[in-house]
């Protein structure tokens, strides 16, 4: 009787025991690991991206091991619904070394669209974790990541360049990127697409201009920064928030955190008058060494908390599209 006794009690305090374990997560699943020492199903980047079926419906999901991926990157159309996790966003690192004036093989030079490091044309592109780089240095134009795809979404990403950093050059792209650092010196975020940045580092290296929307007149909203902060090495006094590239761009920022870079007056026309009634500059609660409601250009506005309840929310901004679930 006391043996039963005495095995009773042993089997209850060892299944108590048990049940106190903390639980193991399962391990995360991926359809592709890339991993330069051969631990994974490919060595390069661009093997697995081409491995994606073409036009497949559910999400491809990449995991991109720690190393440094010098490849000329391409994903295009025909790859969609590819996420790419990187190990760590410090030490994963896609870049490549073509800037504007590189010649191809006729001698040609490869322009600033060539000269990207990262194409992504395939939409519902998904990136977290993840440096993109273009190390050719302060060459001119040598741009860092070019996104043409449509729902784009880039999270805890680093875009790292000089001129030309990162083409947002989807006409009708919509684009999201969430706790992104972007670094660069002239207009080193441009381009025709639709782009929100949400609580991202933007980072002027020299002096120049933040940005330079192309935003064609069709569309509603160009970029979109929210709860981000403007900062850099650059001097006092030396960077413009964005110019014009093309006569109706569009950006706006909204309680974002400027520092002292920015200049008094905050946007330049490009040496075009004409953009000063065509395009759209805008700002909300900016505040910061570099916020100066008084000595913004003219032709600038300051937003009421009405306009940016009733406009720039991310359900209107994306016209339905959410790219937070």
């Amino acid at each position: 009787m006391r043996s039963k006794l005495l095995i009773f009690l042993i089997t209850l305090l060892f299944n108590y025991s048990i049940a106190q374990e903390p639980q193991k997560q399962p391990a995360a699943t991926y359809d592709f690991v890339v991993a330069q020492d051969g631990s994974g199903n490919f060595k390069t980047v661009q093997e697995a991206l081409n491995a994606v079926p073409d036009f497949r419906k559910v999400t491809t999901t990449i995991f991109i091991k720690n190393g440094i991926y010098k490849e000329k990157l391409n994903l295009s159309n025909s790859k969609q619904m590819v996420t790419l996790i990187g190990e760590s966003v410090e030490n994963t690192v896609l870049t490549y070394d073509d800037w504007a004036q590189k010649k191809n093989i006729f001698g040609e030079e490869k322009g600033t669209s060539g000269s990207s490091s990262f194409y992504v044309y395939g939409p519902q592109f998904t990136a977290q974790n993840i440096t993109f780089q273009n190390s050719a240095g302060p060459v001119g134009q040598a741009v860092a990541l070019f996104v043409a795809g449509d729902k784009a979404r880039f999270i805890n990403c680093r875009m790292l360049g000089f001129q030309d950093t990162l083409y947002t050059y989807g006409y009708g792209s919509r684009q999201y990127y969430y706790k992104c650092y972007i670094e660069g010196t002239v207009d080193f975020i441009f381009g025709s697409s639709t782009a929100v940045f949400e609580e991202c580092e933007i980072f002027g290296k020299t002096g120049g201009y933040f940005t330079a929307a192309s935003t064609p007149d069709s569309i509603k909203y160009g970029y979109v920064f929210i709860n981000s902060k403007f900062t850099g090495s650059a001097a006092e006094g030396s960077f413009y928030l964005g110019r014009p590239w093309r006569p109706f761009a569009k950006t706006v920022l909204i309680n974002c955190e400027l520092g002292k870079q920015v200049k008094p007056e905050g946007w330049h026309n490009w040496n075009k008058p004409d953009a000063e009634k065509t395009s759209f500059y805008a700002e909300y609660k900016s505040r910061g060494n570099g916020a100066n409601d008084e000595a913004r250009v003219k032709w600038a506005h300051q937003l009421t908390e009405k306009e940016v309840k009733d406009k720039f929310t991310l359900d209107k901004i994306f016209n339905g599209w959410k790219p937070i679930e």
